[in-house]
């Protein structure tokens, strides 16, 4: 009886490692190791360094905050991420300036659009970014001289002048889209100056980063006149309306 009982623990045991053998096997197989991941790897060209690959889910706003970014590429262009089971789409920036966030100007890097479905496999991409030509985006200092516009400070909580700031201006309360208009960095005196191709009810923010959401340590701050909803500024045609000023703060 004894010989019985040790014979059948030790077909349990090597049944038992099998078993493991196959799973661990199997995870090699799909380069994830996690049921539902996928794994996309692969390298800009020529190769690019520097380079993100940004992820968003389907219906996402393409220009907004992506669902996963990557990290830079190094000298060989290569990049490597995982992301759960779903439908995606990808494109690859890479900013004169190094940063990750922000727009896209003449002279940075940007792919196309690129659809991907992530089915707990490993894809292998090879995404070409070439240099873009133009750029519609209007800073100040490409707005048509117009005599339409908002001037102010941007302070922080000590009422000092806070330099190297932007304002960026919205037409909805949500402020969640990109903005229509972005200024240029304050100076020394925090003083900032937009000009709008026309009148009409904006809502503006300051931040000392551009583009993406506010993140720890960041400054930012609405305009607000002590309510807890930005407050509406209304601009009429051939106006400067001054003295908008913003207050900043560190977010945390």
């Amino acid at each position: 009886m004894k010989l019985l009982k040790t014979l059948f623990c030790g077909m349990l045991l090597v049944a038992m490692v099998t078993m493991l053998g196959c799973q661990e096997g199997n995870d090699t197989a799909t380069g994830t190791g996690q049921s539902g991941l996928g794994r996309i790897t692969g390298q800009v060209v020529n190769p690019l360094e520097g380079a993100y690959l940004y992820v968003y889910k389907q219906g996402m706003d393409l220009y907004g905050p992506a669902y996963v970014v990557s990290e830079a590429t190094g000298a060989d262009g290569q990049f490597d991420l995982q992301l759960p089971d779903g439908e995606y789409v990808l494109v690859v920036r890479k900013r004169q300036n190094g940063e990750a966030a922000g727009p896209v100007v003449a002279g940075d890097h940007k792919s196309e659009f690129i659809k991907l479905s992530v089915r707990g496999d490993q894809s292998a991409l090879t995404l070409v970014a070439p240099v873009k030509i133009g750029d519609s985006r209007r800073l100040t200092k490409d707005a048509e001289k117009t005599k339409t516009g908002i001037s102010g400070r941007i302070l922080n909580a000590d009422g000092e002048p806070v330099m190297d700031a932007r304002v960026h201006i919205y037409d909805h309360v949500q402020m969640s889209e990109r903005p229509k208009f972005v200024s240029e960095k304050t100076g020394p005196d925090g003083r900032y100056l937009i000009l709008l191709p026309e009148g009409g009810t904006y809502y503006l923010a300051a931040r000392d980063k551009f583009g993406g959401p506010p993140k720890l340590g960041d400054l930012y701050g609405r305009y607000d006149q002590g309510t807890i909803e930005p407050s509406a500024v209304v601009v009429r045609d051939g106006e400067v309306l001054q003295q908008i000023d913003i207050t900043v703060t560190k977010v945390w």
